[in-house]
């Protein structure tokens, strides 16, 4: 299904693909997958960029004709045709979580009962099978996505730009179906090769207690805002805006925004706030990382960081000492299994989540093909990356022999949103040899 308008400077045109749940058992079930074609209104004919967002389980951006929305689209609407792929599970594709059920064979592979709105949960009976299901929503089956709509829309090779999670779909890109691929562009999503995930995770830990000191060197009296917010989440007086009560974990759990441009900020003015103000858990609920909005992005988090193995619940196997217990030290984008009891939205996926803990994934890089690529890339390298370590990223790097990459301390992670213009303009001339 294609379906085509415009709005003032663009041009949209949105694809919709029936899919196999399983590309390697076509009739194991189908989904709908899909993908918004951007041009400038001369540029119909210009070559392919697709971007990979973050995630797991986010959406593509929704382009306005309002400067800046994406902040990189003006610049890469010069040379490209930008396609926006919704990830499985994610977007207009077909949606993932309670209350939800797909088409065309999605129940019979373990598709979610339930009551609209997240009031039921997956039962013990149900989990195995929508463990299952979920096996099928990592960055190999969305790369094998995008190859069902290049060959659609007719394309030989296409760019990609891939930003965090859509870097790490990238690279998959990139070990699986190199001859697909023009260029290959990363945002702070240069992942590690072969790393064990726990590896990965004790990494993660070591900045953000970097960037917690950081921040309270900044804001001097955010530690006893923090430990008055955490006393009175501890007396059940601190609520979410639908009356939950937050457990001072949760609270806690806002640091991955201390890896965000403006992060530090934002949770400055949040503990600057009376934790029991209904403004102070309307916006607590916006920078927690977790919730029902984007369910995959909790449920299959962990999983994108293995490249092989269980994970295990990782992040919390791990955790060092100083982050245990009540620990003023705000953790990032560490999922832990209390999430899926602390945060309401997240209860009805609690066995899922634990079922998928257990769960053998398969490798996802080849560091011997990855090595013989000729595929011209460029990366932007955050050194302050609070999720992606800048020394992991240096060693993927140097695996491609097509790679030119931009080390950089300008940025935090979310770079891409804060200044995308001139990030892809500078990886644009990296990969083509301008720079």
């Amino acid at each position: 299904m294609t379906t085509s308008l415009r709005v003032p400077g663009l041009v949209l045109t949105d694809h919709v693909l029936t899919l196999p749940l399983d590309h390697d058992t076509p009739d194991a079930g189908s989904i709908d997958v899909f993908a918004r074609e951007v041009a400038a209104p001369d540029g119909l004919d210009r070559p392919f960029l697709v971007f990979l967002q973050g995630g797991p389980g986010q959406e593509a951006p929704r382009p306005t004709s309002r400067p800046g929305s994406p902040p990189w689209l003006a610049r890469a609407l010069r040379d490209y045709r930008v396609l926006m792929l919704d990830q499985r599970g994610t977007g207009r594709s077909t949606p993932y979580g309670v209350g939800v059920r797909g088409t065309g064979g999605v129940d019979a592979a373990g598709g979610l009962g339930g009551t609209a709105g997240g009031e039921a949960s997956v039962g013990a009976g149900d989990a195995a099978s929508e463990a299952r299901y979920l096996t099928h929503f990592r960055a190999d089956a969305i790369v094998r996505d995008a190859e069902c709509f290049r060959e659609h829309l007719g394309v030989a090779q296409w760019s990609v730009l891939g930003q965090s999670f859509g870097g790490f779909c990238t690279l998959h890109y990139l070990s699986a179906f190199p001859g697909s691929l023009r260029e290959a562009f990363f945002t702070g999503g240069l992942p590690p090769v072969g790393l064990p995930v726990d590896d990965i995770y004790a990494t993660t830990y070591g900045i953000v207690r970097r960037l917690n000191a950081e921040h309270h060197r900044r804001f001097p009296g955010d530690e006893e805002l923090l430990r008055r917010a955490m006393a009175l989440c501890d007396a059940g007086e601190v609520l979410l805006p639908g009356g939950a009560p937050v457990s001072s974990r949760l609270l806690r759990s806002i640091g991955g925004r201390l890896g965000a441009d403006g992060g530090s900020e934002e949770i400055h003015y949040l503990l600057e706030r009376d934790p029991r103000s209904p403004a102070f858990g309307h916006d607590l609920a916006g920078l927690l990382p977790f919730n029902g909005r984007a369910p995959l992005y909790a449920v299959l988090h962990e999983s994108s960081y293995a490249d092989g193995g269980v994970t295990d619940w990782s992040a919390q196997r791990v955790a060092p000492d100083d982050f245990v217990g009540d620990s003023t030290l705000l953790t990032a984008e560490h999922l832990f299994p209390w999430h899926f009891e602390d945060h309401p939205e997240l209860v009805p996926y609690a066995q899922v989540a634990d079922v998928l803990a257990g769960h053998e994934w398969p490798r996802l890089f080849d560091a011997d093909v990855l090595s013989a690529v000729d595929v011209p890339c460029a990366a932007a390298i955050y050194v302050n990356d609070a999720f992606v370590d800048v020394g992991y990223s240096q060693q993927t790097a140097d695996l491609l022999p097509g790679m030119r990459r931009w080390v950089t301390d300008e940025y935090h992670h979310n770079g891409l949103r804060t200044d995308g213009g001139r990030i892809l303009d500078r990886l644009i001339g990296l990969a083509r040899g301008s720079l």
